[in-house]
């Protein structure tokens, strides 16, 4: 299976690409595998881009459970890192993108009368743009999937 970004992964020296059920403990082994990786790769869980990329981690891989499972029995996490980067991203077989830039109530003004929705990738955007990274949807050819990238300067 070759997935959208995936070429642009290959310019990084170092890489991980994990494919997991689509199902709540993949979330854990998702943040511990990347945990691990970046200990490894020598990033360490100390630098100033770790916590939040777990955390950005974590809320992807959370989106893809519980708004892909249907559709999708598996996900892929990458992780990639160079010099200057690193990225990761979470691949799943539904084919609704999300809006990354679509703005989102802030939590502490919702409404009780519901299920909060859209705080997740709201993190996300706050702590990609604030750490002055990036992040794109890429769709699957054919539009039967897409992957969610996320870049983050070291």
């Amino acid at each position: 299976m070759s997935l959208p970004g995936l070429a642009e992964l290959g310019t990084l020296p170092r890489r991980l690409v994990l494919t997991l059920p689509t199902t709540g403990q993949s979330v854990r082994i998702a943040r511990e595998t990347a945990e691990q990786t970046l200990v490894e790769w020598r990033i360490g869980l100390r630098h100033p881009i770790a916590d939040p990329a777990l955390l950005i981690l974590t809320e992807l891989v959370t989106n893809s459970v519980r708004h892909a499972a249907a559709l999708s029995p598996t996900l892929t996490v990458i992780l990639g890192a160079g010099p200057d980067t690193f990225a990761l991203a979470v691949h799943d077989r539904h084919p609704d993108r999300p809006d990354l830039g679509a703005r989102r109530t802030p939590p502490h003004q919702e409404q009780d009368s519901g299920p909060p929705t859209g705080r997740g990738l709201a993190t996300v955007m706050e702590l990609t743009l604030g750490l002055g990274g990036t992040a794109s949807v890429l769709p699957d050819p054919g539009h039967c999937g897409k992957t969610v990238w996320i870049t983050l300067p070291l």
